[in-house]
């Protein structure tokens, strides 16, 4: 029997997610949205139409808003559904993803904007660090609809005053919590150190603090995506939190996230470059940190810089003068080297080679030429990146073991990438 979710972008009825008779998943457009002359389509990847996308067309895009890998398994067994049916799965958890989208049973009125939330203790905030692992979103949780890519144990919540709370009836989060893991010692502080040393350097970051809850180690990123502002009426002035729209290249470019690397059909950086190039309303500059954020990757051995970590940010919706496409600030930024049993392939290759070790200036030149760049500027900007890095290794105020390894690993990449470039005649 077919059954149909309402699809909201922020409070507007945009579409209908169906899932016919035999299964899949298609989608559609709503009439009114397609009239309205200021509307915008939900990704790059479903232009406005009024012919329904197929499963092929569009599952790119919903199934990009889903956990990934074991993490999907384990949403699904919490919620007893299939792990591989994408529509049961947004039904159950569709109520605050990534960007502006919220998915309601068809007919069912969108909920008024409630700011709810479930206040943590210490003591639950330690329960909920320890339970993620086992029950991903907290799905299953009465009231909780929550949604969001990726394969790490993450939740999204809502921090004020310093206090940590979980959102409820999808009501809009403010931060992404990460806990430590296990199988990685020190990956809270590896991504910590990472991001503000890409912040150091001139990279546009989501802002990023650490935390410890009985001896739990956890990292609280700030969402780009979500804008706190102030709602008027009736002579009195209202908190809100106002969603901002967003999807990953992957979703962009239609890609399913189980392809996300490269080598498995996933986005070059061809691709991607192209992509920004076509869609970014501040092309130069967004270009311009598109291309040091792979240098940057490169230099501190990030191999899993796949096309779902980076993203195009869409703003003043609702508007045809204030709407506007850009990069957005990076997220996931860590040192996979720092592990060694992590692979040694980057998620996408640099100028036809998949090993960073083996990266050389004739590597670089070569993705400048794909990606449309000058490639005397290119090779110029590697070696004044890994100075820049170099410089700003010791200004973070994150102190920990691992760091002080970690800074010491990248300092030696930042070195030889130099070494490198001045051997071949940078």
């Amino acid at each position: 029997m077919a059954r149909t979710l309402d699809v909201y972008l922020r409070r507007d009825l945009v579409g209908n997610l169906i899932q016919d008779d035999h299964g899949e998943m298609l989608f559609s457009y709503a009439p009114d949205w397609l009239a309205n002359g200021i509307s915008i389509p939900l990704s790059q990847s479903l232009p406005l139409r009024a012919e329904v996308f197929s499963r092929r067309e569009c599952r790119g895009f919903f199934a990009g808003i889903l956990p990934e890998e074991s993490n999907r398994e384990l949403v699904a067994r919490n919620l007893g559904i299939s792990a591989r049916n994408d529509f049961a799965m947004l039904e159950q958890i569709g109520g605050d993803c990534a960007g502006a989208v919220t998915f309601v049973p068809a007919g069912t009125p969108l909920p008024q904007q409630e700011d709810r939330y479930r206040q943590l203790s210490d003591s639950e905030l330690t329960d909920l660090l320890k339970e993620l692992p086992r029950r991903p979103l907290l799905a299953g949780d009465a009231d909780i609809r929550l949604s969001l890519a990726g394969a790490q144990d993450k939740i999204a919540v809502k921090v004020k005053d310093g206090k940590i709370a979980v959102p409820l009836g999808g009501a809009p989060s403010s931060h992404i919590l990460k806990p430590a893991n296990e199988r990685f010692p020190g990956l809270v502080f590896n991504e910590a150190f990472c991001m503000r040393l890409a912040g150091l350097v001139g990279l546009p970051v989501a802002k990023v603090q650490t935390g410890n809850a009985d001896g739990i180690d956890y990292l609280l990123v700030e969402r780009y995506d979500r804008h706190a502002g102030t709602r008027r009426g009736n002579g009195w002035a209202f908190p809100y939190t106002e969603r901002l729209h967003q999807e990953d290249f992957c979703q962009a470019l239609g890609i399913p996230p189980e392809t996300k690397y490269q080598n498995e059909g996933g986005p070059s950086l061809k691709q991607c470059f192209a992509l920004l190039r076509e869609a970014s309303d501040f092309p130069v500059d967004d270009l311009r940190f598109l291309c040091d954020a792979v240098i940057f990757n490169f230099l501190i051995g990030n191999h899993d810089a796949h096309g779902k970590n980076f993203s195009l940010l869409y703003s003043g919706l609702g508007s045809l003068l204030g709407r506007r496409t850009s990069l957005a600030p990076f997220y996931d930024l860590l040192s996979t080297v720092f592990y060694p049993a992590l692979t040694k392939k980057m998620a996408m290759k640099i100028g036809g080679e998949y090993e960073s070790a083996k990266i050389m200036p004739r590597h670089f030149e070569t993705f400048a030429e794909e990606a449309g760049l000058a490639k005397p500027i290119v090779r110029k900007r590697v070696g004044e990146l890994a100075q820049a890095v170099m410089r700003n290794l010791d200004k973070t105020d994150i102190s920990s073991s691992t760091v002080h390894d970690l800074a010491e690993l990248i300092r030696n990449r930042c070195q030889q990438a130099q070494d490198d470039f001045l051997r071949d005649g940078a």
